[in-house]
């Protein structure tokens, strides 16, 4: 059923389908370290991991939003979770 909502050209277009963001608030938090992480052990795109030892912003494209997820959580509270599909959005439909 769900195949019928995306174009064949839309899909193969967006390579990374869910755009993931969120807040981190803990402590001794390093967005170096955050970004590092992010490069050597998840497949996506669009890194932004921003912020102080308090707090960190995320945005990220990925296929695997839960992994993102997990991770940010064992670093401290995770909160504003926003997971959109992107396939979605690009049909004109709710992400």
């Amino acid at each position: 059923m769900w195949e019928n909502l995306y174009d064949d050209e839309e899909e193969e277009e967006i390579e990374y389908r869910y755009d993931t963001q969120l807040l981190i608030e803990g402590k001794n938090l390093n967005e170096d370290a955050i970004r590092d992480y992010f490069n050597n052990n998840f497949v996506g795109d669009c890194l932004l991991a921003v912020g102080d030892s308090d707090l960190i912003k995320i945005h990220y494209h990925t296929n695997e939003p839960w992994k993102v997820l997990e991770y940010c959580a064992s670093l401290g509270e995770i909160y504003d979770i926003v997971v959109e599909d992107m396939v979605r959005q690009a049909a004109g439909l709710q992400g």
